[in-house]
């Protein structure tokens, strides 16, 4: 299982959000090459880069930054975050991410996905952030009446293989992980699912393990490793060798 630790952009910063809330925000870096660096250091061969501002506004304002993510820190790194049009998309591409999560243009425009699975494949990730049993957008604050299970049905037919589920409510709380609905996208559809909110220890790590025969391949883990409440090194020791 792939651990990606999470670098959060919002104005160039690194920071984390409570429940994906823009007013509640903690600031941890303001170098996130040399964050990027630590993790890659202590053993990551992945890493989860949102713009929040793009999250939030629409536009992936700090892809420059995330250019000198990647050039800086030799791994593999999914960008997220406001990738809303194919512009952007190329963009993102083009500056070497190795996956491209779509959220927003999965609820709103799925040819859109259709058509991006089509000509990257597995470059292409889909974001399935959930609150109080729906499916939300556009930075988390629209609500889309849409239920998990019925989105991946539809992200799978649309030829989407990686799916990243984030329960919006815990994400930043370190209140743990959501199996529940980890394994009610899992039974909706075959798909390689990456967990991410809520991790708050070595425990959840483990719990998250156990889902691995189930298609869980990887987590997204943030305040927990800014927090100092799980290791990188140690949090790779117990997920096994991390591909590539």
């Amino acid at each position: 299982m792939i651990l990606l630790p999470a670098i959060d952009l919002l104005d160039g910063q690194v920071v984390r959000l409570a429940q994906g809330k823009r007013d509640q925000v903690t600031v941890y870096s303001k170098d996130p090459v040399a964050v990027a660096q630590r993790w890659a250091a202590a053993g990551a061969r992945w890493l989860h880069v949102v713009d929040l501002n793009g999250a939030f506004d629409g536009t992936y304002i700090n892809l420059p930054v995330a250019q000198r993510v990647i050039k800086a820190c030799g791994i593999q790194v999914e960008l997220s975050g406001g990738i809303r049009t194919q512009e952007t998309l190329e963009r993102a591409m083009a500056v070497g991410a190795a996956r491209v999560v779509l959220g927003t243009k999965a609820c709103e425009d799925p040819e859109f996905v259709r058509r991006a699975a089509a000509r990257y494949g597995p470059k292409i990730a889909v974001a399935i952030d959930a609150k109080a049993g729906q499916v939300v957008s556009r930075g988390w604050v629209s609500g889309t009446g849409v239920t998990p299970g019925h989105l991946v049905k539809e992200m799978h037919a649309a030829g989407v293989a990686t799916i990243i589920c984030t329960d919006v409510s815990r994400d930043g709380m370190m209140q743990g992980p959501n199996v529940a609905l980890l394994r009610e996208v899992l039974a909706a559809a075959p798909v390689q699912l990456i967990a991410s909110g809520g991790v708050s220890s070595m425990a959840d790590l483990q719990q998250l393990k156990t889902l691995e025969a189930e298609g869980v391949i990887g987590v997204i883990v943030g305040k927990a490793v800014y927090e100092g409440a799980v290791g990188v090194a140690e949090a790779i020791a117990l997920l096994g060798p991390q591909g590539v």
